[in-house]
Protein backbone atom coordinates (compact mmCIF):
# COMPACT_ATOMS: atom_id res chain seq x y z
CA UNK A 1 0.00 0.00 0.00
CA UNK A 2 1.70 3.82 -0.84
CA UNK A 3 2.13 6.31 1.64
CA UNK A 4 -0.44 8.15 0.11
CA UNK A 5 -3.05 5.90 1.47
CA UNK A 6 -1.83 5.41 4.44
CA UNK A 7 -0.93 9.00 5.06
CA UNK A 8 -5.33 8.86 4.27
CA UNK A 9 -5.86 6.20 6.43
CA UNK A 10 -4.17 7.27 9.07
CA UNK A 11 -2.26 4.32 9.57
CA UNK A 12 0.05 4.68 12.02
CA UNK A 13 1.05 1.38 12.76
CA UNK A 14 2.08 0.95 8.91
CA UNK A 15 3.65 4.06 8.60
CA UNK A 16 5.80 3.37 12.00
CA UNK A 17 6.89 -0.09 10.33
CA UNK A 18 8.16 2.20 7.13
CA UNK A 19 9.74 4.70 9.34
CA UNK A 20 11.43 1.54 11.24
CA UNK A 21 12.05 -0.90 8.54
CA UNK A 22 12.59 0.94 5.02
CA UNK A 23 16.17 0.92 3.56
CA UNK A 24 15.37 3.42 1.20
CA UNK A 25 15.67 6.78 3.41
CA UNK A 26 13.45 8.28 0.93
CA UNK A 27 10.29 6.90 2.17
CA UNK A 28 11.78 6.92 6.39
CA UNK A 29 11.56 10.51 5.59
CA UNK A 30 8.19 10.91 4.44
CA UNK A 31 6.61 8.34 6.76
CA UNK A 32 8.70 10.84 9.61
CA UNK A 33 6.74 13.41 8.08
CA UNK A 34 2.91 11.91 7.38
CA UNK A 35 3.27 10.74 11.22
CA UNK A 36 3.89 14.33 11.93
CA UNK A 37 0.66 14.55 11.08
CA UNK A 38 -1.80 11.84 11.86
CA UNK A 39 -0.67 11.31 15.43
CA UNK A 40 -1.54 12.71 18.52
CA UNK A 41 -0.11 11.31 21.91
CA UNK A 42 0.85 7.53 20.88
CA UNK A 43 3.47 6.42 22.77
CA UNK A 44 4.66 3.86 20.63
CA UNK A 45 4.84 6.61 17.46
CA UNK A 46 6.65 9.28 19.84
CA UNK A 47 8.96 6.77 20.99
CA UNK A 48 9.99 5.61 17.13
CA UNK A 49 10.53 9.24 16.57
CA UNK A 50 12.86 10.16 19.21
CA UNK A 51 14.94 6.91 18.12
CA UNK A 52 14.95 7.84 14.60
CA UNK A 53 15.88 11.77 15.60
CA UNK A 54 18.98 10.08 17.51
CA UNK A 55 20.28 7.70 15.62
CA UNK A 56 19.05 7.43 12.10
CA UNK A 57 22.03 7.16 9.12
CA UNK A 58 20.76 9.73 6.97
CA UNK A 59 20.24 13.89 8.34
CA UNK A 60 17.49 14.44 6.33
CA UNK A 61 15.39 11.63 8.11
CA UNK A 62 16.67 13.10 11.49
CA UNK A 63 15.59 16.22 10.63
CA UNK A 64 12.05 15.02 9.38
CA UNK A 65 11.91 13.43 12.56
CA UNK A 66 12.62 16.18 14.68
CA UNK A 67 9.79 18.00 12.65
CA UNK A 68 7.35 15.60 13.40
CA UNK A 69 7.81 15.51 16.84
CA UNK A 70 7.70 19.38 17.27
CA UNK A 71 4.78 18.78 14.94
CA UNK A 72 2.71 16.47 17.61
CA UNK A 73 3.56 18.69 20.40
CA UNK A 74 5.61 20.53 22.78
CA UNK A 75 6.14 17.62 25.49
CA UNK A 76 7.49 15.25 22.62
CA UNK A 77 10.19 17.76 20.82
CA UNK A 78 11.16 18.72 24.76
CA UNK A 79 11.44 14.92 25.38
CA UNK A 80 13.77 14.57 22.66
CA UNK A 81 15.79 17.01 23.70
CA UNK A 82 15.83 15.70 27.24
CA UNK A 83 16.95 12.40 26.37
CA UNK A 84 19.61 13.83 24.03
CA UNK A 85 21.30 16.44 26.14
CA UNK A 86 20.24 15.57 29.38
CA UNK A 87 18.27 18.70 29.56
CA UNK A 88 15.39 19.07 32.46
CA UNK A 89 12.92 20.47 30.94
CA UNK A 90 10.39 20.90 32.92
CA UNK A 91 9.09 24.04 35.25
CA UNK A 92 8.26 27.13 34.42
CA UNK A 93 8.60 28.85 30.49
CA UNK A 94 11.47 30.73 31.18
CA UNK A 95 13.73 27.61 32.50
CA UNK A 96 12.60 25.59 29.86
CA UNK A 97 13.87 28.35 27.79
CA UNK A 98 16.98 28.62 29.55
CA UNK A 99 17.59 25.16 28.98
CA UNK A 100 16.69 25.24 25.20
CA UNK A 101 18.68 28.46 24.31
CA UNK A 102 21.56 26.30 26.04
CA UNK A 103 20.95 23.59 23.56
CA UNK A 104 21.27 25.79 20.89
CA UNK A 105 24.86 25.79 21.31
CA UNK A 106 24.86 21.67 21.31
CA UNK A 107 27.37 19.54 19.42
CA UNK A 108 24.82 17.31 17.68
CA UNK A 109 23.28 19.74 14.59
CA UNK A 110 19.99 17.57 15.80
CA UNK A 111 19.55 18.93 19.40
CA UNK A 112 20.52 22.38 18.21
CA UNK A 113 17.34 21.99 15.51
CA UNK A 114 15.30 20.25 18.30
CA UNK A 115 16.05 23.42 20.36
CA UNK A 116 15.32 26.17 17.97
CA UNK A 117 11.61 24.30 17.26
CA UNK A 118 11.29 24.71 21.00
CA UNK A 119 11.61 28.05 21.45
CA UNK A 120 9.64 28.62 18.31
CA UNK A 121 6.29 26.64 20.43
CA UNK A 122 7.69 28.81 23.24
CA UNK A 123 7.38 32.58 21.25
CA UNK A 124 9.65 33.91 24.45
CA UNK A 125 11.09 36.80 23.20
CA UNK A 126 14.00 36.80 25.58
CA UNK A 127 15.74 33.97 23.67
CA UNK A 128 15.72 36.21 20.75
CA UNK A 129 19.19 37.44 21.15
CA UNK A 130 20.71 33.69 21.15
CA UNK A 131 18.05 32.95 18.08
CA UNK A 132 20.18 35.88 15.83
CA UNK A 133 23.33 34.21 17.05
CA UNK A 134 21.82 30.99 16.08
CA UNK A 135 21.41 32.59 12.48
CA UNK A 136 24.82 31.69 11.32
CA UNK A 137 24.77 28.10 12.36
CA UNK A 138 27.32 26.17 10.22
CA UNK A 139 24.45 23.52 9.56
CA UNK A 140 22.02 25.01 6.90
CA UNK A 141 19.34 22.76 8.57
CA UNK A 142 19.90 24.30 11.96
CA UNK A 143 19.71 28.05 10.39
CA UNK A 144 16.33 27.54 8.63
CA UNK A 145 14.68 26.23 12.20
CA UNK A 146 16.35 29.24 13.59
CA UNK A 147 14.53 31.71 11.07
CA UNK A 148 11.42 29.69 11.50
CA UNK A 149 11.84 30.30 15.22
CA UNK A 150 12.40 34.34 14.86
CA UNK A 151 9.53 34.60 12.21
CA UNK A 152 7.49 33.22 15.05
CA UNK A 153 8.63 35.24 17.84
CA UNK A 154 7.64 38.11 15.28
CA UNK A 155 10.25 41.01 16.71
CA UNK A 156 11.42 43.51 14.86
CA UNK A 157 14.96 42.87 16.14
CA UNK A 158 15.46 40.30 13.87
CA UNK A 159 15.01 41.92 10.67
CA UNK A 160 19.25 42.99 9.76
CA UNK A 161 19.84 39.10 10.52
CA UNK A 162 17.34 37.67 8.63
CA UNK A 163 17.38 40.02 5.84
CA UNK A 164 21.04 38.41 5.63
CA UNK A 165 20.06 34.90 5.48
CA UNK A 166 18.21 35.79 1.79
CA UNK A 167 21.91 35.69 0.39
CA UNK A 168 22.10 32.02 2.18
CA UNK A 169 23.51 29.50 -0.37
CA UNK A 170 20.93 26.94 0.68
CA UNK A 171 17.69 27.48 -1.01
CA UNK A 172 15.38 26.82 2.36
CA UNK A 173 17.20 28.94 4.59
CA UNK A 174 16.24 31.99 2.24
CA UNK A 175 12.89 30.48 1.74
CA UNK A 176 12.71 30.44 5.89
CA UNK A 177 14.02 33.90 6.19
CA UNK A 178 11.47 35.55 3.69
CA UNK A 179 8.47 33.68 5.82
CA UNK A 180 10.13 34.92 8.53
CA UNK A 181 10.40 38.47 7.57
CA UNK A 182 6.67 37.88 6.16
CA UNK A 183 5.68 37.44 9.67
CA UNK A 184 7.20 40.11 11.13
CA UNK A 185 5.38 42.25 8.67
CA UNK A 186 6.99 45.48 9.53
CA UNK A 187 8.16 47.66 6.37
CA UNK A 188 11.50 47.32 8.01
CA UNK A 189 11.23 43.68 7.96
CA UNK A 190 9.81 43.74 4.15
CA UNK A 191 12.01 45.98 2.67
CA UNK A 192 15.06 43.20 2.22
CA UNK A 193 12.31 41.09 0.43
CA UNK A 194 12.03 43.92 -2.39
CA UNK A 195 15.17 41.82 -4.21
CA UNK A 196 14.09 38.59 -3.46
CA UNK A 197 11.36 38.63 -6.03
CA UNK A 198 14.31 38.02 -8.33
CA UNK A 199 15.87 34.94 -5.99
CA UNK A 200 16.64 32.04 -8.21
CA UNK A 201 14.98 29.68 -6.34
CA UNK A 202 10.86 29.73 -6.83
CA UNK A 203 9.41 29.62 -2.83
CA UNK A 204 11.87 32.87 -1.83
CA UNK A 205 10.29 34.09 -4.90
CA UNK A 206 6.65 33.32 -3.93
CA UNK A 207 7.55 34.36 -0.13
CA UNK A 208 8.49 37.60 -1.16
CA UNK A 209 5.91 38.44 -3.35
CA UNK A 210 2.93 37.52 -1.15
CA UNK A 211 4.64 39.22 1.54
CA UNK A 212 5.12 42.73 -0.19
CA UNK A 213 1.12 43.14 -0.60
CA UNK A 214 1.53 43.89 3.01
CA UNK A 215 4.23 47.21 2.71
CA UNK A 216 2.78 50.72 2.95
CA UNK A 217 4.51 52.29 0.21
CA UNK A 218 5.08 52.88 -2.92
CA UNK A 219 8.64 50.86 -3.53
CA UNK A 220 7.51 47.30 -3.44
CA UNK A 221 4.89 48.24 -6.64
CA UNK A 222 7.97 47.74 -9.15
CA UNK A 223 9.19 44.58 -8.00
CA UNK A 224 5.57 42.91 -8.02
CA UNK A 225 4.86 44.31 -11.43
CA UNK A 226 7.79 42.78 -12.83
CA UNK A 227 7.07 39.23 -10.99
CA UNK A 228 4.18 39.18 -13.40
CA UNK A 229 6.53 37.66 -15.74
CA UNK A 230 7.90 35.02 -13.47
CA UNK A 231 8.03 31.88 -15.44
CA UNK A 232 5.91 30.36 -12.43
CA UNK A 233 2.41 30.75 -12.72
CA UNK A 234 2.27 30.49 -9.07
CA UNK A 235 4.41 33.58 -8.48
CA UNK A 236 2.71 35.57 -11.05
CA UNK A 237 -0.62 35.00 -9.45
CA UNK A 238 0.34 35.98 -5.96
CA UNK A 239 1.93 39.12 -7.71
CA UNK A 240 -1.32 40.32 -8.44
CA UNK A 241 -2.89 39.11 -4.82
CA UNK A 242 -0.49 41.49 -3.70
CA UNK A 243 -1.13 43.98 -5.71
CA UNK A 244 -4.64 44.61 -4.97
CA UNK A 245 -3.64 43.97 -1.47
CA UNK A 246 -1.25 46.60 -1.41
CA UNK A 247 -3.72 49.11 -3.17
CA UNK A 248 -6.33 48.18 -0.23
CA UNK A 249 -3.89 48.10 2.51
CA UNK A 250 -2.04 52.21 1.29
CA UNK A 251 -2.28 54.46 3.68
CA UNK A 252 -4.51 57.17 2.60
CA UNK A 253 -2.13 60.43 1.72
CA UNK A 254 -0.40 57.92 -0.70
CA UNK A 255 -3.35 56.09 -1.82
CA UNK A 256 -3.78 58.13 -4.84
CA UNK A 257 -0.22 58.30 -5.73
CA UNK A 258 -0.07 54.32 -5.63
CA UNK A 259 -3.26 53.49 -7.56
CA UNK A 260 -2.17 55.53 -10.42
CA UNK A 261 1.41 54.00 -10.00
CA UNK A 262 -0.03 50.59 -10.32
CA UNK A 263 -2.69 51.45 -13.42
CA UNK A 264 0.45 53.28 -14.62
CA UNK A 265 3.05 50.53 -14.85
CA UNK A 266 0.20 47.29 -15.52
CA UNK A 267 -0.59 49.40 -18.50
CA UNK A 268 -3.38 47.05 -20.82
CA UNK A 269 -3.11 44.08 -19.00
CA UNK A 270 -3.23 40.65 -20.45
CA UNK A 271 -4.68 37.48 -19.33
CA UNK A 272 -2.07 36.33 -16.47
CA UNK A 273 -3.72 39.42 -15.02
CA UNK A 274 -7.12 39.50 -15.72
CA UNK A 275 -7.84 36.45 -14.86
CA UNK A 276 -6.74 36.27 -11.55
CA UNK A 277 -8.48 40.04 -10.94
CA UNK A 278 -11.70 38.17 -12.22
CA UNK A 279 -11.36 35.26 -9.44
CA UNK A 280 -10.82 37.86 -7.13
CA UNK A 281 -13.93 39.62 -7.80
CA UNK A 282 -16.11 36.65 -7.95
CA UNK A 283 -14.67 34.55 -5.02
CA UNK A 284 -13.56 37.08 -2.66
CA UNK A 285 -15.41 37.66 0.49
CA UNK A 286 -13.01 40.65 1.72
CA UNK A 287 -14.58 43.87 0.95
CA UNK A 288 -11.48 45.70 0.80
CA UNK A 289 -9.97 43.39 -1.77
CA UNK A 290 -13.32 43.33 -3.87
CA UNK A 291 -13.04 47.00 -4.30
CA UNK A 292 -9.69 47.45 -5.01
CA UNK A 293 -10.43 44.78 -7.78
CA UNK A 294 -13.57 46.48 -8.85
CA UNK A 295 -11.75 49.53 -9.97
CA UNK A 296 -8.78 47.82 -11.26
CA UNK A 297 -10.29 45.96 -13.99
CA UNK A 298 -11.83 49.18 -15.27
CA UNK A 299 -8.45 50.56 -15.70
CA UNK A 300 -6.33 47.60 -16.65
CA UNK A 301 -8.44 45.08 -18.82
CA UNK A 302 -7.28 45.34 -22.29
CA UNK A 303 -8.52 43.46 -25.25
CA UNK A 304 -7.77 39.59 -23.77
CA UNK A 305 -10.10 38.60 -21.02
CA UNK A 306 -12.51 41.73 -21.43
CA UNK A 307 -15.21 39.24 -21.86
CA UNK A 308 -14.93 38.05 -18.53
CA UNK A 309 -13.89 40.98 -16.53
CA UNK A 310 -17.00 42.95 -17.96
CA UNK A 311 -18.94 39.77 -16.93
CA UNK A 312 -17.42 40.04 -13.64
CA UNK A 313 -18.38 43.80 -13.07
CA UNK A 314 -21.98 43.47 -13.98
CA UNK A 315 -22.24 40.44 -11.34
CA UNK A 316 -20.56 43.13 -9.35
CA UNK A 317 -23.30 45.56 -9.39
CA UNK A 318 -25.24 43.45 -7.30
CA UNK A 319 -22.63 43.62 -4.70
CA UNK A 320 -23.75 44.08 -0.76
CA UNK A 321 -20.77 46.18 -0.51
CA UNK A 322 -22.05 49.62 -1.82
CA UNK A 323 -18.92 51.07 -2.84
CA UNK A 324 -17.75 48.14 -4.68
CA UNK A 325 -21.04 48.13 -6.66
CA UNK A 326 -20.00 51.34 -7.34
CA UNK A 327 -16.78 50.49 -8.53
CA UNK A 328 -17.79 47.84 -10.47
CA UNK A 329 -20.17 50.57 -12.58
CA UNK A 330 -17.33 53.23 -12.74
CA UNK A 331 -15.07 50.55 -14.14
CA UNK A 332 -17.99 49.35 -16.85
CA UNK A 333 -17.75 53.20 -18.02
CA UNK A 334 -14.07 53.22 -18.56
CA UNK A 335 -14.14 49.97 -20.13
CA UNK A 336 -16.98 51.03 -22.89
CA UNK A 337 -17.80 49.27 -25.51
CA UNK A 338 -20.78 47.00 -27.16
CA UNK A 339 -19.22 44.47 -25.01
CA UNK A 340 -20.54 46.05 -22.00
CA UNK A 341 -23.80 47.58 -23.56
CA UNK A 342 -24.73 44.07 -24.63
CA UNK A 343 -24.45 42.57 -21.02
CA UNK A 344 -26.02 45.53 -18.97
CA UNK A 345 -29.02 45.01 -21.35
CA UNK A 346 -29.28 41.56 -20.63
CA UNK A 347 -28.91 42.00 -16.86
CA UNK A 348 -32.19 44.51 -17.37
CA UNK A 349 -34.29 41.18 -18.61
CA UNK A 350 -32.57 38.78 -15.51
CA UNK A 351 -35.67 38.10 -13.17
CA UNK A 352 -32.66 37.73 -10.41
CA UNK A 353 -31.47 41.29 -10.80
CA UNK A 354 -32.53 43.03 -7.63
CA UNK A 355 -33.55 46.84 -7.85
CA UNK A 356 -30.24 48.01 -6.71
CA UNK A 357 -28.32 46.28 -9.63
CA UNK A 358 -30.44 47.37 -11.95
CA UNK A 359 -30.48 50.81 -11.49
CA UNK A 360 -26.53 51.17 -11.66
CA UNK A 361 -27.06 48.66 -14.93
CA UNK A 362 -29.32 51.73 -16.05
CA UNK A 363 -26.52 54.40 -14.81
CA UNK A 364 -23.76 52.76 -17.04
CA UNK A 365 -26.21 52.27 -20.08
CA UNK A 366 -26.59 56.05 -19.61
CA UNK A 367 -22.89 56.26 -20.16
CA UNK A 368 -22.04 54.13 -22.92
CA UNK A 369 -25.12 53.34 -24.74
CA UNK A 370 -26.10 53.28 -27.93
CA UNK A 371 -29.30 53.20 -30.13
CA UNK A 372 -30.40 49.42 -28.93
CA UNK A 373 -30.29 50.54 -25.19
CA UNK A 374 -32.48 53.89 -25.31
CA UNK A 375 -35.61 51.88 -27.47
CA UNK A 376 -33.96 49.23 -24.15
CA UNK A 377 -34.35 51.56 -21.60
CA UNK A 378 -37.78 53.38 -22.65
CA UNK A 379 -39.38 50.06 -22.69
CA UNK A 380 -38.16 49.51 -18.67
CA UNK A 381 -39.57 53.61 -18.06
CA UNK A 382 -42.84 52.11 -18.81
CA UNK A 383 -42.96 49.14 -17.17
CA UNK A 384 -41.02 49.80 -13.92
CA UNK A 385 -42.67 51.08 -10.90
CA UNK A 386 -39.26 50.79 -8.71
CA UNK A 387 -38.31 54.75 -8.38
CA UNK A 388 -34.49 55.00 -8.02
CA UNK A 389 -34.96 52.52 -11.04
CA UNK A 390 -37.22 55.18 -13.09
CA UNK A 391 -34.93 58.21 -11.67
CA UNK A 392 -31.51 56.46 -13.52
CA UNK A 393 -33.49 55.45 -16.69
CA UNK A 394 -34.78 59.13 -17.31
CA UNK A 395 -30.79 61.09 -16.41
CA UNK A 396 -29.74 57.72 -18.81
CA UNK A 397 -32.17 58.95 -21.63
CA UNK A 398 -31.75 62.55 -21.13
CA UNK A 399 -27.80 61.69 -21.94
CA UNK A 400 -28.59 59.29 -25.23
CA UNK A 401 -31.55 61.63 -26.72
CA UNK A 402 -34.40 61.95 -24.58
CA UNK A 403 -37.55 59.78 -25.25
CA UNK A 404 -38.79 59.70 -29.41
Amino acid sequence: MSLYQLERDGDVDALLDHLKLSDSATIRKRAAEILGDVVDDEPQAIDALVRTAKADDDEAVRGAAIDALDAVGGDAIERLIGEMAGVDAEGADWVRAEAFVETLSAERPELRMAAANALRRLGDGGALPALIGALDDPNPRVRARVARACGAIGDERATDALGSRLDDPVGRVRREAADALAAIGTDRALSPLLDAVADENDEVRYAAVMALGGYQGAAAIDPLIGALDDDRDVVRRAAVFSIVELLAAAPTEQSHRIRETVVDRLGSADRSVVDPLVELLTESDQPRERRNVAWLLGRVTGDEGIDDAVGALVDALDADDGTTAQFAATSLVELDGAQVEGELLDSLEDPDCTEAARSKAVFVLGKVGGERARKRLEELLDRTGDEEVRKQAFAALSKLGGRR
